[in-house]
């Protein structure tokens, strides 16, 4: 390849890189493996001759979204054996991924964790389609399929999608709310007040990896959420504190055990309580939160 042909190719990949980033990850729920397919996507995209590229955005996210198929069959694999609840891997992000409620919606911990419960070929025609804004043509040239097939897979996963995602509309400002209550709650490790900010059927899933403790189930039910807790908070025998952030474009707090980061919480949040709580606490998990994440959906 010459000079020129790579200087173009890596001004145009670069254009795109976090698309393509966003892409990666809502496919895979892993930053990790987004980047690991970013990193195919280029080496793929310099043996291509962008002279002849008519779209490179849509070219540049059909190979990606092909790379990270892929990769998703392959870790859906490994997921099965995985110890406890997979949680997607939390992102600290800017607060312009916030004020964009499209794209924030997009990345929530709630909708990631419907995500997983579709099929690879379901979960790649649903991002492309009901995230990005994709055509039925250009998603059935990506997949290889009819376009008419590529419907019927949207239809289902949108009707997979909607009967579990979250109805109502929660505000920055409310979530922030809530999780300000349950801070404060948990820094003083007050079983009634964290009883207080937990809605009566709240669900708290929890991903320790084999690593870190957590529990092998989702816990169910304000009485059990809280005792799982403070005897969570009991049992470090150390100072926790709760730190207020932005994680998946959403309030969230990062807990810490003695002045050392222990793990991401992220919350479902309605009418002023939080009914879903999302406890990643697997190291592993945990590069992606000291450091902002760009993320688009253009």
């Amino acid at each position: 390849m010459s000079a020129d042909r790579a200087d173009a190719a890596t001004e145009i990949f670069v254009a795109h890189r976090n698309l393509l980033f966003t892409v990666a990850y809502e496919m895979l729920g892993s930053a990790a493996d987004a980047e690991d397919t970013l990193q195919e996507t280029w080496l793929r995209w310099v043996k291509v001759d962008v002279a002849d590229v008519r779209e490179p955005r849509a070219y540049l996210v059909r190979i990606a979204t092909r790379v990270a198929l892929n990769r998703l069959r392959s870790a859906q694999r490994r997921r099965e054996a995985y110890v406890g609840p997979w949680l997607p891997e939390p992102l600290l992000t800017s607060p312009d991924v916030a004020d964009d409620v499209e794209l924030a919606e997009s990345v929530s911990m709630a909708l990631m964790v419907v995500l997983e419960t579709l099929g690879p070929t379901e979960r790649a025609v649903f991002v492309l389609r009901e995230i990005f804004g994709f055509e039925f043509d250009e998603i059935a040239a990506t997949l290889e399929k009819t376009p008419a097939a590529v419907r019927q897979i949207a239809h289902r996963a949108r009707q997979h999608v909607d009967a579990r995602r979250p109805r109502v509309a929660v505000s920055a400002a409310e979530a922030r709310a809530a999780l300000e209550g349950f801070r404060i709650a948990v820094e003083t490790g007050d079983l009634q007040a964290i009883l207080g900010v937990l809605a009566p059927d709240v669900v708290l899933v929890s991903d320790g990896g084999g690593v870190k403790q957590a529990a092998p189930r989702p816990i169910r039910g304000a009485d059990k959420v809280s005792r799982f807790i403070v005897g969570g908070i009991r049992k470090t025998g150390a100072q926790v504190t709760a730190e207020a952030t932005v994680i998946n474009g959403s309030p969230a707090l990062a807990l810490s055990v003695g002045g050392e980061l222990d793990g991401v919480l992220a919350a479902r949040v309605q009418d002023g309580r939080i009914i879903g709580l999302y406890f990643v606490r697997n190291p592993q998990k945990l590069t992606r939160v000291g450091t902002e994440t760009t993320l688009s959906l253009r």
